[in-house]
């Protein structure tokens, strides 16, 4: 049973969300109304998850999650939010977010996210997705005219280190099969596991299976990461 940390100012949603999470095998171990109350639960607490909004009054969702990530490292987070502007976006993924969902996802799809997380993935909306390569895609363009550095996921780095990824991508992607082609096409338009999974048919576990094979052949075992490589 996994355990799990709700922080959001919205009283009502935390409930909401807790009956959510209670009647899919996943105990509450706290709900929170701040980033201050979430960490004070968080010291008396063990959990594997918190699901932390942005915009609160106190200590706000970015900068909770980078005291998270600094002093619960093992804690998975996943932003549940109404925000998904360029700023929030890179903030969040910057400072250690696992997932951004918007709150209008819908029951399913935060099911789905948790259980992805938990499993080692990163998973973001596909509005988030598709915001976020739109960002890298500016900040290349922008490199390429001599603006400077390169920003991804909020981190700063130097052009090459995007080049090296891109040029990874690509030139194995012949060597992908019609289906594994087809696939990364759809990450790349931003759509999630069980979107893929919808459109074409098939389990998402075997969208999964697809996505390891990709990973394996592209050497890059980040959704974020490859999807950006693959539309340079």
């Amino acid at each position: 049973m996994n355990r799990v940390i709700l922080v959001d100012d919205e009283t009502m949603l935390l409930d909401s969300l807790e009956i959510i999470l209670s009647l899919n095998n996943m105990e509450i171990v706290g709900k929170a109304h701040d980033g201050n109350e979430a960490l004070e639960i968080l010291k008396d607490k063990e959990c594997e998850m918190a699901l932390v909004d942005l915009n609160m009054k106190g200590m706000g969702g970015i900068e909770l999650i980078g005291h998270i990530n600094k002093l619960y490292p093992t804690v998975k987070i996943l932003v549940l939010t109404t925000f998904y502007d360029d700023k929030n976006i890179t903030d969040a993924i910057s400072n250690g977010a696992d997932g951004y969902l918007l709150k209008d996802s819908g029951k399913d799809a935060i099911l789905g996210a948790v259980s992805q997380i938990m499993g080692g993935q990163t998973v973001l909306d596909q509005k988030v997705m598709q915001r976020l390569t739109m960002l890298v895609a500016e900040n290349m363009n922008r490199a390429g005219n001599g603006a400077g550095n390169v920003s991804v996921n909020g981190t700063t780095g130097s052009t090459p280190t995007i080049g090296e990824d891109s040029l990874r991508a690509n030139s194995v992607y012949g060597e992908l099969t019609d289906r594994e082609k087809e696939i990364a096409e759809l990450m790349v338009e931003g759509l999630s596991n069980r979107q893929i999974a919808d459109k074409l048919y098939i389990s998402e576990g075997t969208v999964k299976n697809y996505i390891s094979s990709i990973y394996d052949k592209t050497g890059i075992h980040d959704r974020v990461k490859l999807v950006v490589a693959l539309k340079q």
